[in-house]
């Protein structure tokens, strides 16, 4: 049996990959990008909206990364525009952390 991180309850906590640096964590301790089903990307703090999703550490470097390397493009299966891009780094530069923990 393998054994995973689990709650107060023992219930196990569901894990997820960041797009960048392919670290690990819980669910809630990465943030969730999400391509609606209208083809909008958007920030999606509570986790719960519809859409393809993509998992980014809270630090500006990974987003940064995600961005440069067009890592997003390829696990949202769509083309970022401009518009997008301009959005998602100003959300990183205004909430995020400098460095990976």
């Amino acid at each position: 049996m393998i054994s995973g991180v689990t709650n107060s309850k023992n219930r196990r906590l569901p894990q997820r990959t960041c797009v960048a640096c392919r670290r690990v964590d819980d669910k809630h301790g990465l943030i969730r990008l999400v391509r609606t089903m209208d083809g909008a990307i958007e920030v999606d703090v509570s986790g719960k909206k519809r859409g393809r999703g993509a998992y980014l550490c809270p630090n500006r470097a990974c987003w940064e990364n995600a961005l440069k390397k067009n890592r997003l493009d390829y696990c949202l299966r769509t083309r970022l525009s401009d518009g997008d891009r301009q959005l998602l780094t100003e959300y990183s530069h205004g909430s995020l952390k400098e460095t990976c923990i």
